[in-house]
């Protein structure tokens, strides 16, 4: 196990889930593991070891459907087989590579228990992930739910110790759906908007040190960036006419970089999930690639 500069064991996880999300493509279940071996390519070299968790690949069958969840068994599957990697490596970081916004239960979970709960959570995400199977049929959209004790009741009843509202600011966040509002305000979670962190990221910084966490995990949905200035997101599918309608992000890449860089100096980071990377132009040279005899 890789010891990083203060001799915190490391662990990164490639996580190429795609059954929770949404991409409405001509090449499901592809988008989403393209992504995430991608984020691992890019990511800077590291000793860390880097370990996969088994994720079957689309067959072209129609996606199943279980207690209002598509893929439910699947997902289950998944979240297990990341929780026992997670157990047998036994890191103190976890830095994992999705896929969907899923992929973030299980580390999040591990690192909660194993930090007793002394863990903030910034979910830094164009939406709150606290849908339920009553609204919605995707799961990424329940993960924060999920470790909160609600969203999906069998996902949620993976997490080993449920994350406490006051553990979660949500950054990022510009607008919801009713049924999201409401649950953002039973649970009381800080939310900071996309102007709050424009110009300075006092506003997170603040709530962490007020929280007097000892750690900090991140969740990193890549939406939460304007597509306009950042094309590989899940409403930039050059072959989509009508993308799913549903909040863009509004962050431009150099203020999250900030932003990211500012809570590191701030709090010791121990978990950093990255999701939703859909790079559609690689996806689509892939494919022309693929096609051409002479490159066989």
């Amino acid at each position: 196990m890789h010891q990083n500069e203060n001799g915190t064991r490391t662990l990164r996880l490639l996580f190429p889930q795609w059954q929770g999300g949404y991409d409405g493509s001509i090449f499901p279940g592809q988008i989403y593991p393209l992504g995430a071996r991608l984020l691992a390519w890019l990511a800077p070299q590291s000793d860390a070891p880097l370990i996969e968790v088994p994720v079957p690949a689309w067959t072209g069958e129609p996606a199943p459907r279980d207690g209002g969840v598509l893929y439910r068994q699947a997902l289950l599957q998944q979240v297990r087989a990341a929780s026992k990697i997670l157990r047998e490596y036994a890191p103190e970081r976890v830095i994992t590579f999705g896929g969907d916004c899923l992929v973030s239960q299980a580390p999040f979970s591990y690192l909660n228990e194993l930090y007793e709960g002394d863990l903030a959570l910034l979910w830094i995400d164009a939406h709150p992930d606290i849908t339920t199977p009553d609204d919605f049929d995707h799961a990424h959209a329940m993960v924060l739910g999920n470790l909160l004790g609600e969203g999906e009741p069998m996902l949620a009843g993976e997490v080993g110790r449920h994350v406490r509202s006051e553990q979660v600011a949500l950054v990022g966040v510009d607008e919801v759906l009713d049924y999201e509002r409401a649950t953002i305000a039973r649970h009381r979670l800080h939310v900071i908007p996309s102007a709050g962190v424009a110009a300075s990221s006092t506003p997170v910084t603040d709530w962490l040190a007020q929280g007097g966490f000892s750690r900090a995990a991140i969740h990193l949905d890549l939406d939460v960036l304007d597509p306009a200035g950042f094309r590989s997101l899940l409403f930039t599918n050059p072959d989509v006419a009508d993308p799913i309608d549903a909040e863009r992000g509004n962050l431009c890449i150099r203020t999250l970089g900030r932003l990211l860089q500012d809570i590191a100096a701030c709090t010791p980071v121990v978990g950093v999930s990255f999701a939703e990377y859909m790079p559609w132009d690689a996806l689509n040279l892939k494919t022309m690639l693929h096609e051409l005899p002479f490159m066989r």
